[in-house]
């Protein structure tokens, strides 16, 4: 496989590298994430004029056909600067309404994505459902040519902020029988208590009481939602595992210069051989899991489901326990000062964290793989 990004992507990668660093150096990353919005509407505008929101999309529906490796130079980006915009949670479910919707969601939905005047979100979980994506107790039941949804979610990141909220429901008490419905975040019913997760996003516990959606809310089949969503979920697990190769490199970057210039008995700790082993192990880490990442995006644009559940899998669990050891290998070699709010390693090991817990944590994926 050629890892060598072509001239096009090279010059995209540096483009939004020098966005990131300008805009989300760490002081002004700070006022982003105290802002009311949450995120920064000038960068997510920028992301659209580089053309970034349509990446992934068809050319059809006013992207650039991009495949999900040509993301991955992109993710790294954002995750050295800890972006905390909603780009996964919005190309991730545009990518599944282009893949499973109809042409009239395809055209209300993908091309205002793509420039940039529309978010999306994702509310799939529930209490107790534990990541599995059927064990939902939101119901849909029909209302003339329209729906009726009924129902809590919660941990719905990056809600605040969407236009549309995908939303998964129950339309029938068979195995299977759960649906997916686009929902305007201002619908009538729809409730949503706000806050502050710990790694700095925006995300809500969203109530529905007697919400009602027209006939043309329903994304694909009747019934026939888990397998979309799956698909929808595999895409942006791949995503999110480039970008926690982005935070472990800035992390081993940061640790490394912090070891060249902390002095102990008089030399850098740098110097001492341990120390050494130490950062090598982060490297390694970080190099193994950027490997497993790229094979992870071949196969997610494949047509084996099977295949792509177990490549997927294999690469969360990596990403998992490569995160866990890299982000508390730079807490501990940073000393005392890496567990402050002031130092922005103590920011990456959250992010690293909560990477690692999104759509399921390394004991579901490696039961997803095994199975």
């Amino acid at each position: 496989m050629d890892f060598q990004l072509s001239e096009e992507l090279q010059q995209l990668s540096d483009s939004v590298q020098r966005v990131v660093e300008k805009a989300y150096d760490f002081e002004a990353r700070k006022k982003i994430v105290a802002s009311d919005l949450g995120h920064s509407a000038e960068v997510w505008n920028t992301f659209a004029e580089l053309g970034l929101l349509g990446l992934p999309l068809s050319a059809d529906h006013g992207g650039f056909g991009g495949s999900s490796s040509d993301l991955v130079s992109v993710m790294e980006a954002f995750g050295a600067g800890l972006v905390v915009e909603p780009y996964v949670s919005t190309v991730s479910m545009a990518r599944l309404i282009e893949r499973a919707g109809s042409d009239a969601q395809r055209a209300a939905v993908l091309g205002a994505v793509a420039e940039g005047s529309m978010k999306l979100a994702l509310a799939c979980a529930e209490a107790g459902s534990r990541y599995d994506l059927a064990a939902i107790e939101t119901t849909a039941r029909r209302d003339g040519d329209g729906w009726v949804l009924d129902g809590t979610k919660i941990g719905v990141i990056d809600a605040p902020m969407a236009d549309r909220i995908v939303v998964t429901a129950r339309t029938s008490g068979k195995a299977g029988g759960v649906s997916l419905f686009l929902v305007p975040r201002d619908a009538k019913g729809m409730t949503l208590k706000t806050y502050r997760t710990q790694d700095s996003l925006r995300g809500a516990d969203i109530t529905l009481s007697g919400v009602r959606v027209g006939g043309d809310a329903l994304i694909g089949a009747e019934g026939a939602g888990v397998a979309a969503l799956e698909e929808a979920l595999d895409f942006a697990s791949a995503l999110l595992c480039a970008e926690a190769v982005g935070a472990m490199k800035y992390a081993c970057d940061a640790t490394l210069e912090y070891l060249k210039t902390r002095k102990q008995f008089g030399v850098p700790i740098g110097s001492f051989q341990a120390l050494q082993h130490r950062i090598v192990d982060m490297y390694i880490c970080t190099e193994q899991s950027r490997s497993i990442t790229y094979l992870a995006c071949a196969r997610v644009d494949g047509t084996d489901p099977a295949d792509r559940r177990r490549v997927v899998s294999a690469a969360r669990v990596k990403i998992a326990d490569a995160a866990r050891q890299v982000g508390q290998e730079a807490i501990q070699l940073h000393g005392g000062m890496g567990m402050t709010i002031e130092m922005k390693v103590s920011h990456t090991f959250k992010r690293l964290t909560m990477i690692g817990q999104t759509f399921g944590d390394a004991d579901y994926f490696i039961e997803r793989f095994a199975a």
